[in-house]
């Protein structure tokens, strides 16, 4: 099964890194000096994907003005003869062929997703969502196309998680199939921890069947007014086969402020450039702040 598109929501307000996210889309928050969302374009891209259909906003220019050529910069950095930094900015645009659609007004992820379906017509097709970038050994996305070229179609990310975070998640109910991966018979927005059928959450990656467009555009809204994708699984998964996989990585939630503490710690340990300086300051401050501090004793 040939997956050709992925969809990238990144049409929200942000409003849980504001005041960031004020005049700039928390797609462009860097993790260092890349922005998010580069990060999950260029996890599509090492999946194999050839288009990216990214769903914004019309408040959200400077989204779209990032994979987009800027002579003059190119111009000013040619001019300069920072040829490092040149190459950089002229290969965003070049990643991946990109086009924009807009969403007028928040109406949940499953409403942003039907914004993409005359592009993505009847073939299968990738979600991302941009406020969850994975790092490990194979790109996450790469993981659920393996299984859906494996003959298993329809597959969406998992991940085990603590009882008391349920209610952040959508919740499957599933059977174990071995090796991580899961057939999923139900699944449930956001359950409180008391309520939850299990602690398996769906995470920000999916590959699915394009008959979803057809279960969303009938979908009545759900919490908070809105059409949520997780609703719309739970019917194809009452009459048509949906798994899950447990991917393997380490997994980053940047819509709140630790997670994204988290994430720019850990990438930059993982850079040549700056794992060394960088980790010889975090071991100085760590043994600073747990020498007796207020901090200390909190960890």
């Amino acid at each position: 099964m040939l997956v050709r598109t992925a969809v990238i929501p990144a049409a929200g307000m942000g409003t849980r890194l504001l005041p960031a996210t004020k005049s700039q889309p928390k797609e462009l928050l860097p993790l260092i000096d890349t922005p998010a969302i580069h990060y999950v374009v260029a996890e599509a891209v090492q999946s194999g994907i050839q288009e990216i259909v990214i769903i914004t906003s019309r408040h959200k220019a400077a989204l779209e003005q990032y994979f987009r050529e800027s002579s003059g910069l190119e111009k000013h950095l040619r001019d300069a003869q920072k040829y490092d930094l040149l190459e950089i900015v002229q290969s965003i645009p070049k990643m991946c062929n990109i086009t924009f659609e807009y969403q007028q007004e928040p109406q949940g992820l499953g409403h942003a997703i039907l914004m993409a379906r005359h592009r993505v017509g009847r073939e299968p097709f990738a979600v991302m969502l941009p406020d969850e970038v994975f790092v490990g050994e194979e790109p996450c996305l790469m993981q659920l196309l393996q299984r859906a070229e494996a003959g298993y179609r329809s597959v969406i990310g998992l991940r085990d998680v603590a009882p008391t975070d349920t209610s952040r998640y959508g919740i499957v109910t599933a059977f174990s199939e071995g090796a991580g991966l899961h057939r999923i018979r139900h699944l449930v927005e956001k359950p409180a921890p008391h309520e939850s059928p299990s602690t398996l959450a769906v995470i920000g990656r999916y590959v699915l069947d394009p008959i979803i467009f057809d279960i969303l555009s009938d979908l009545p809204p759900g919490q908070n007014g809105e059409i949520h994708l997780t609703d719309a699984l739970a019917v194809w998964a009452a009459t048509q086969p949906l798994y899950g996989y447990e991917v393997v990585g380490h997994r980053h939630d940047l819509g709140n402020r630790l997670g994204y503490l988290q994430a720019t710690v850990e990438l930059a340990l993982n850079r040549r450039d700056l794992q060394g300086d960088f980790g010889r300051f975090l071991v100085e401050v760590l043994a600073r702040y747990c020498s007796g501090s207020n901090l200390g004793e909190g960890l």
